[in-house]
């Protein structure tokens, strides 16, 4: 049982040490009674650019919680006892086999670490590469266009997000969240990850995190077999016996599907088999460069540059009342690059990636717009996944060719003109580009949402709807296009001991949600068997 206090709020020149005599305030004791405290929150008020503030949230304990708390009568502060605790108490049924992972993404990274340390001793098998040679391999396509189909942006250790922002903000409300910190922290991301309003790792620190996290479940007792690919799973009476592992047949009781949601293959093969999915909105759209200084001035105005502000982040929402659709950043990446983030041949995706020092140049973040199943052709579940591709390989041919990106000046694009020339932001994207127009390769409404947005978006930033801010296409890869349909024990509703979730599966977007949905599903699993 703690005591925690929100709202302590300190100017960006006071000291740290201001804290203690804040909370002595708030607590009405003496600075002496106050023996050690936690930051469990620290977040940026820049409502008033004049005086923006850090606002932390304290968590301490003392001889009289209770009481104290009940003397003060302040909603500010309270007795906090929700704590996530992570032993699960074992099943009775056996296991004929040891539970199998597929995916080392963060859902399948932190199923296989819990199931570890409970003593399972997981499968966990990976298509793609171990994160030090999958980064040799995506530097390589990054210079010079050669996709490796199996190990790339999308497939291989870590997932996606070994090559993004390594952004670990959530929506839910989990204290798994907790868990996942303190792992990531053990694992060699920076302590500060645990109590920063919007924390981020960066793909450089986050790479040595993954592989620290691998080998602790190997320690453990877990295996990790790399390019190693699901072909197909066998099943019975509607209960799962086997997997198809490059050619290899494996028993299996207990299957955690944390595939990606670029496993468009395995989506395929799902469909084949008779697993239930329904399909599901996502957005699609284009990456948005800005300079960093310009968005920094435009959050933080004359204190932009102050050493304790970071680069500055946003996130904008609009409502297109004209299409009845939203359009809104998404994975905004401060000081990043914009990277090629193609899985499939001569199809062509864009993202966004940052290092943790976030200290490149340019600002970029998806700019996109929703669709949804009334928008997607066809009667297949997975005809979203085929709207996707067909923007994709449109994109690839606007670019023409070998996975250069097509993109257009804001300005030229808001008065549907191809450009010819660069303004004063340059193009992050690898290996290159060509100028293009958007309306080659995008839907006319996701075209409309964006102009839509524009004015509306200037108008929180100023500048963002700078001339020539560039745009570069396309992003299509925002979430799942299906969701793996599950039952109350997590399981697909079609076959018994088939575990669908993370982000591939829909029910996750982000790396923290994704990795708190593989702890669910590991739990779940405990919770039934016996351990190895």
């Amino acid at each position: 049982m703690t005591i925690r206090i929100n709202n302590i709020n300190l100017g960006l020149d006071d000291d740290k040490k201001l804290i203690k005599k804040k909370i002595s305030k708030k607590l009405r004791i003496s600075v002496d009674e106050i023996k050690d405290f936690k930051i469990v929150r620290e977040s940026l008020d820049a409502r008033n650019k004049d005086n923006i503030k850090l606002t932390y949230a304290i968590e301490l304990e003392h001889k009289d919680e209770e009481k104290l708390v009940n003397r003060i009568h302040d909603n500010d502060v309270r007795i906090d006892v929700s704590k996530y605790d992570p032993d699960v108490e074992p099943g009775n049924e056996i296991l004929n086999s040891r539970p199998v992972v597929v995916g080392l993404g963060p859902t399948g990274l932190f199923s296989a670490l819990m199931l570890a340390q409970k003593g399972y001793k997981p499968l966990v098998i990976e298509r793609g590469e171990d994160v030090d040679k999958r980064t040799e391999t995506v530097d390589k396509f990054w210079k010079t266009g050669e996709l490796n189909l199996e190990s790339n942006v999308q497939f291989g250790e870590g997932g996606a997000g070994s090559f993004s922002d390594g952004k670990l903000t959530t929506r839910i409300k989990d204290r798994k969240c907790d868990y996942v910190l303190a792992e990531l922290v053990n694992a060699g991301a920076p302590s500060e990850i645990t109590y920063e309003a919007k924390p981020h790792v960066g793909t450089d620190i986050l790479k040595d995190v993954v592989k620290n996290i691998r080998n602790k479940i190997i320690a453990l007792g877990g295996e990790v077999k790399f390019s190693s690919k699901l072909e197909y799973i066998k099943s019975s009476d509607g209960k799962i016996k086997s997997i198809i592992v490059n050619g290899d047949e494996i028993p299996c009781d207990a299957l955690v599907l944390a595939l990606g949601h670029s496993s468009r293959d395995t989506y395929e093969m799902l469909s084949d088999i008779g697993v239930f999915m329904e399909p599901k909105a996502f957005a699609i759209g284009v990456r948005i460069e800005h300079p960093q200084e310009m968005i920094n001035v435009g959050q933080y105005g004359k204190m932009a540059n102050h050493p304790r502000l970071h680069a500055a982040s946003y996130n904008l929402t609009y409502q297109s009342r004209a299409l009845n659709r939203g359009v809104y950043s998404f994975c905004m990446c401060p000081g990043g690059v914009v990277v090629a983030a193609a899985s499939e041949e001569k199809r062509l995706v864009s993202n966004g990636m940052s290092y943790h020092a976030r200290d490149l140049e340019n600002s970029n973040s998806a700019l996109v717009v929703t669709v949804g199943p009334d928008d997607f052709e066809g009667n297949s579940v997975l005809k979203g996944m085929e709207f996707q591709r067909h923007y994709e390989a449109l994109a690839y041919k606007v670019g023409g060719g070998e996975y250069k990106a097509p993109v257009q000046l804001l300005g030229d694009f808001m008065n549907d003109r191809k450009s010819s020339k660069l303004g004063a932001v340059t193009p992050s994207y690898k290996p290159g580009y060509e100028f293009a127009d958007m309306r080659e390769c995008l839907p006319k409404f996701v075209v409309d949402g964006i102009k839509d947005s524009i004015n509306n978006f200037d108008r929180k930033i100023k500048g963002y709807g700078r001339q020539d801010a560039v745009l570069t296409g396309i992003e299509t890869r925002t979430s799942a296009p299906v969701k793996i349909t599950r039952n109350e024990n997590l399981e697909s509703i079609s076959i018994s001991g088939l575990y669908p979730c993370g982000e591939g599966a829909g029910f996750a977007g982000g790396i923290v949600s994704a990795a708190v949905d593989g702890i669910k599903v590991a739990e779940r699993i405990i919770s039934k068997y016996k351990p190895l």
